[in-house]
């Protein structure tokens, strides 16, 4: 299937060529549209803008269809783990038995932070939030690498930034969280999985080790491979732009990091349990607070539910669901927020409004509840779904400089003064 679509503006017409991917999606190329015509598109949020061709991710919102590299999340999340999917979306391919052993053995290595760091830490107000220490201290994690402050996507050198960032990310959130704590720092255990790792840097004391629950360990590891990627969303096309300047990828994730922490994107679960919250704590009706949302004329809104993306349901909530069942069976949690959070997403799936709107819960609406069962704080949240996107977030920095992208200069519109004389000072 090929075809053009021809635009005609005030005489002027200018054939756009087709551009369809493997599944069909159709784009009209118009790189080419001001050099011939002097009119550039305009589209506020980019939402029918495609900034790149890439080959790591396939979202189907209408279907509810999310795939990496071309597998099935569902599959994914049945038959993989996170770091088996990340090196699938890092690579292109699942490794080798031998190949994933090194890949693991290699982040596993480079779970330590140098030492000096830990002045860094030590400089942050108490109460700073984690994901500004986060995004800063993977930027000062480049000064103390500056043989891989390169564009390199390829060797040697990528493989050892990926090492690095992905294992580090989880020591600089662990230690950001124990510092806000005023707790000491844990040393990364080499005895332990990757989510187990992480788990015990965040809860173990000096002499009462963290006990790494099965249920609990699957969890992570599940919620951050249902994070790994998920196309040119705002982070990702944060890290895509940064990058386009050529700059590290250190650098780049960090802006990843920046663009993640805003509520529109990251905070999304953390705004779950404000409104669970908000709730309890005033004695609310699920009932009323479910009609409240109904009403267009009333300010409030069930978070959690709806999906920008998927207009039918998403396929990582039906995932993640499971296992937060799971999780809180395994460590016998009465929490009535998380009582709320059930008897809300039954009132609100029985109710023909949402039903015919297919305004299901999303995976921000489980992960929420997930975290805040296994003791994540909520300032937490957006720091744990930047682990989890670290590989992809990766990929696509690699995926823009192998495609050889210019640097990223969107247009504008201007709708300022036309031009005007300078008027001194004294005659104002």
């Amino acid at each position: 299937m090929s075809g053009k679509a021809i635009l005609d503006y005030d005489g002027k017409k200018v054939e756009l060529d087709a551009v369809i991917g493997t599944e069909n999606e159709v784009g009209l190329d118009i790189t080419k549209l001001r050099a011939q015509t002097g009119l550039i598109t305009l589209d506020p949020g980019f939402a029918n803008t495609g900034s790149c061709k890439s080959d790591i991710t396939f979202i189907n919102g209408e279907k509810g269809i999310l795939r990496y590299r071309g597998y099935a999340i569902e599959e994914l999340a049945e038959k993989s783990s996170f770091l088996e999917t990340a090196y699938l979306v890092l690579y292109g391919y699942l490794p080798s038995q031998k190949e994933l052993n090194e890949f693991d053995a290699g982040i596993a290595d480079e779970a330590e932070l140098h030492t000096s760091m830990k002045s860094h830490f030590e400089g942050f107000p108490d109460q700073a939030p984690p994901m500004a220490i986060l995004s800063s201290m993977l930027n000062t994690l480049a000064c103390y690498n500056p043989e891989l402050l390169t564009t390199t996507y390829e060797g040697e050198a990528f493989d050892t930034a990926v090492a690095k960032i992905m294992s580090k990310v989880r020591t600089i959130a662990a230690w950001s969280y124990r510092a806000s704590r005023g707790k000491s720092y844990m040393a990364p255990s080499p005895s332990v999985s990757y989510c187990g790792n992480f788990l015990h840097m965040m809860f173990s004391r000096p002499f009462d080790l963290y006990e790494i629950k099965p249920e609990v360990e699957k969890a992570i590891d599940l919620f951050f491979l249902l994070h790994t990627d998920h196309e040119q969303n705002c982070s990702t096309s944060t890290v895509r732009i940064a990058g386009s300047s050529h700059v590290n990828l250190f650098t780049s994730v960090a802006a990843g990091v920046g663009a993640l922490w805003g509520p529109l994107h990251g905070g999304a679960n953390a705004a779950v349990i404000a409104m669970l919250e908000n709730i309890h704590k005033n004695g609310i009706k699920l009932s009323d607070y479910v009609d409240a949302a109904k009403d267009k004329t009333n300010d409030t809104k069930l978070m959690g539910f709806g999906h920008r993306v998927y207009k039918n349901f998403d396929p990582r909530a039906r995932i993640l669901k499971t296992q937060v069942d799971n999780v809180l069976r395994a460590l016998k949690i009465d929490d009535p927020l998380l009582n709320i959070a059930r008897e809300l997403e039954e009132v609100a799936l029985s109710d023909e409004y949402f039903i015919e709107r297919n305004l299901y819960p999303n995976v921000d609406f489980y992960s929420g509840i997930l975290l805040k069962a296994i003791g994540i704080p909520v300032n937490m949240f957006t720091v744990m779904f930047a682990i989890g996107r670290m590989p992809g977030w990766i990929a696509n920095w690699r995926e823009m400089l192998s495609h050889n992208q210019r640097i990223s200069r969107p247009r504008q519109i201007y709708t300022g003064e036309n031009l005007r004389p300078y008027v001194p000072v004294v005659k104002r």
